[in-house]
């Protein structure tokens, strides 16, 4: 069984990727397993739907690792769709036994739609520079990495996600261009909170929130995070 560790920022088209994945036959798809881990470790942090989250998950990390990440499935493969954020204060050795694939964007993009959720965000709410080290610590240790950039994928999805693919060892399929609208029974509780735009789609498609107006307050937050964007750039298929 192959293990495919996605680690991504937020409003992202990260869940979008994963009902891509999880429209194949032979995948199973998992939402953001340490999102309660997150929210219990970092007690300050108040995201929507919060007592709902911590509800639904353990915040055990060796019950996640046993039972979720290194848990059994009924498909060949598996997509774990993690926020680096989450991974925050974790041991991060065991993802050298995942297929790790860093999913970036634009930060100017990113930090516009995240602001529509939470108003002030900080760098560690939008993930980049953990993403960063995440991605360095897996080169340190020869983990598997790829680096993919969300408005590549958008552009043309059925080139980049073949690339993808054969990077991950994996044949393409054509099911992961087109899904149902409407959520999944993968989805974590906090879809009512996060995922509108991605219930309304059946495909991958730029959405008018892209062209978003940057909040003037926001750009130290931006300046900061432009440079870990351009070092993961550099990486991108």
């Amino acid at each position: 069984m192959s293990r495919i560790h996605l680690i991504s920022g937020p409003r992202n088209i990260s869940t979008a990727l994963m009902y891509s994945f999880g429209n194949r036959s032979d995948m199973s798809i998992v939402d953001e397993p340490f999102y309660a881990y997150y929210l219990h470790s970092h007690p300050e942090i108040d995201h929507p739907g919060k007592a709902e989250t911590l509800a639904s998950q353990s915040i055990d990390i060796k019950e996640i690792m046993t039972e979720v990440i290194e848990g059994h499935y009924p498909t060949d493969h598996v997509f774990f769709k993690n926020m680096a954020h989450h991974m925050d204060g974790l041991d991060w050795s065991y993802i050298k036994g995942h297929k790790n694939l860093f999913l970036i964007r634009n930060p100017r993009q990113l930090i516009a739609s995240f602001s529509q959720v939470i108003a002030d965000p900080t760098m560690l709410d939008i993930g980049l520079e953990l993403e960063w080290k995440i991605f360095e610590y897996c080169q340190s240790i020869g983990a598997d990495c790829i680096v993919l950039d969300s408005n590549r994928i958008l552009e043309n999805p059925e080139d980049v996600l073949t690339r993808l693919c054969d990077k991950l060892e994996i044949p393409f399929s054509n099911e992961m261009l087109a899904w149902e609208a409407g959520p999944r029974a993968a989805d974590g509780v906090w879809a009512k909170y996060w995922y509108g735009n991605v219930h309304q789609s059946i495909g991958f498609k730029k959405q008018q929130t892209s062209a978003r107006p940057f909040p003037p307050r926001l750009q130290p937050l931006l300046d900061s995070a432009q440079k870990y964007y351009e070092k993961l750039l550099a990486y991108s298929l």
